[in-house]
């Protein structure tokens, strides 16, 4: 399946503008340069421009690649965790896997 940038909406694609550019910033503050990002996530530098550029179409892996690569994988899965916030542990009994914190 074929995902095309136009066809999605507005709030993805400025999110992965956002996304990208997130990315990017850790890239400079951390002091590295694209190639080396590239490297250490194993991607193209092709594939991490269209990453820092915003490109929606590029995959689910790239990002995870790259936030390891940057160090941040473990605070992008942190800020997914819905245990962290006062929703998710009032509704914990509707997870159907059960963590030990």
């Amino acid at each position: 399946m074929c995902i095309v940038a136009g066809s999605l909406p507005p709030t993805i694609v400025r999110s992965a503008r956002d996304i990208g550019d997130d990315f990017s910033g850790w890239r400079k503050i951390l002091g590295l340069t694209a190639e080396q990002v590239a490297d250490r996530a194993d991607i193209t530098r092709e594939t991490l421009r269209k990453l820092e550029r915003g490109d929606p179409t590029v995959g689910f892996h790239v990002v995870l690649r790259v936030a390891r690569a940057l160090g941040v994988l473990g605070t992008l899965t942190e800020a997914l965790d819905p245990l962290r916030t006062d929703l998710g542990r009032a509704r914990a009994d509707l997870l159907l896997r059960k963590r030990v914190r």
